[in-house]
């Protein structure tokens, strides 16, 4: 399975992007996109170092609402295993 993350571009250099999410940044190429359609503060769907698609800022942001959604939910889990772990030893 394949994801691919939105990503917020940042700084444009001729075909390639540095583009944020959260904290961390990636540089992406933007070759496979109409480059004149793409500005910095712009949303892109980045995979594997290519901008895939450009992204209405409104569904980039809920997409990465629900990512955060699913990462805070994996950390619960983690804690409540630990704490059930802990109980049988």
């Amino acid at each position: 399975m394949c994801l691919s993350i939105p990503a917020r571009v940042d700084r444009i250099d001729g075909h390639m992007a540095v583009c944020t999410v959260g904290e961390s940044s990636y540089e992406a190429s933007l070759e496979m996109l109409d480059m004149s359609e793409i500005q910095v503060g712009d949303y892109v769907l980045i995979h594997t170092g290519f901008a895939l698609q450009k992204l209405d800022e409104e569904e980039a942001l809920e997409t990465l609402k629900t990512f955060e959604e699913f990462r805070n939910l994996n950390k619960d889990l983690d804690i409540e295993e630990q704490q059930h772990n802990t109980r049988i030893t």
